[in-house]
């Protein structure tokens, strides 16, 4: 084998899945020289790096799903001084001109860096942003399983006997949820006793997803606080709103070159929408959606409550906006604000860990 300094530059793609990885190298010159599956554990990674580096110098790759299953290869790969791009999904003309295949799609992979189209950086997944990803993660799921309880325990109590519809029935979810948790019999029918046992569960369900809330609201309030001080010192930046935004960002902030970025990221970046004399632009349906929620949630709060904000928005009310078109203006704005704060929380968290 050729020392790789001195060997020709190779492009690798590879298109992941939960057990394999197809990869594909090309040359400098967009020629295919070889596909190869491997394992989804180190000794895969390895091979097939191994493999990459016998048909040339490999430094850089494109990887599928850097965030989920190509996470573990993007890893090993940074960590052997490969530089990795994320490669999003195939342009859908182009499968239905080429066809579909995991040795195509790790093969475009590969033309997607060397063509210069794929430029988006992955995050290293190692530090406070993934740690708030995680818990923003299992909160998400906790507040919808939460809300589908309480909603489920009210329709069957809808649906009840009268007598025990008003007797369980409350218009304040944790009386209502106390009172079911603590049934004893409700009587002696099947149907009776079918009722007292699925609304006791349901109750206690309830209340175990509020304690399990609780829990991981106290940790996020901890991790917020801890590395993200300079954010949560903004006016309507809450620990779910500050953790969304350092996640989106995540642990390597280099990624984002501009707040322009970190803008187009989040979804809150304008887009032209003029036509003929008609000069306007429009709101971005694109983006991480959690991260627009978020700033939308603080641009909310603000237009309640910051005097300053409730005064642009009379002014550009009266200028002929729309609501829609001020929330626009106001959540770039935000980004503006938050962008070198997020970057210095960042650093200060990565030095801390």
């Amino acid at each position: 084998m050729l020392n790789q300094s001195i060997q020709p530059e190779v492009i690798l793609g590879v298109d992941t899945h939960l057990d394999t990885h197809v990869a594909a190298v090309i040359s400098h010159t967009g020629k295919l020289l070889g596909t190869l599956a491997s394992s989804t554990d180190v000794s895969g990674y390895l091979k097939l790096l191994t493999w990459a580096r016998s048909l040339g110098c490999v430094k850089r790759a494109g990887v599928e799903g850097t965030g989920t299953y190509g996470a573990g290869l993007a890893r090993v790969l940074r960590e052997q001084g490969v530089e990795v791009f994320e490669i999003n999904r195939p342009n859908r003309s182009k499968r239905r001109l080429s066809g579909k295949s995991d040795p195509t799609d790790a093969e475009n992979a590969a033309r997607s860096v060397l063509s210069g189209e794929a430029t988006s950086i992955p995050k290293s997944q190692s530090g406070a942003a993934e740690a708030m990803r995680t818990i923003s993660v299992a909160r998400r799921s906790a507040v919808k399983a939460k809300t589908q309880t309480i909603n489920q325990l009210r329709s069957i109590l809808v649906s009840a006997p009268q007598e025990i519809r008003e007797r369980l029935w409350k218009t304040k979810a944790e009386q209502c949820v106390d009172g079911c948790a603590h049934l004893r019999q409700l009587g002696t029918t099947t149907l009776h006793k079918t009722l007292t046992m699925t609304l006791r569960l349901l109750a206690k369900r309830w209340l175990m997803l509020a304690a399990e809330l609780k829990e991981l609201d106290a940790e996020l309030e901890r991790l917020t606080m801890k590395s993200a001080p300079h954010l949560r010192e903004q006016f309507g930046v809450g620990p779910q709103t500050a953790a969304t935004l350092i996640a989106v960002a995540g642990d390597n902030p280099e990624r984002l070159h501009s707040e322009a970025a970190l803008a187009a990221l989040c979804g809150a970046n304008p887009l032209p929408a003029s036509s003929g004399k008609t000069i306007r632009y429009r709101l971005n349906r694109g983006g991480d959606r959690q991260a627009n929620n978020a700033l939308w949630t603080i641009a909310m709060v603000r237009m309640r409550s910051e005097p300053r904000t409730r005064a642009y928005v009379e002014r550009r009310t009266a200028e002929g906006m729309s609501n829609k078109e001020i929330q626009r203006c106001l959540k770039r704005y935000i980004v503006r604000e938050l962008y070198p704060l997020i970057l210095a929380d960042l650093a200060s968290a990565a030095t801390i860990s």
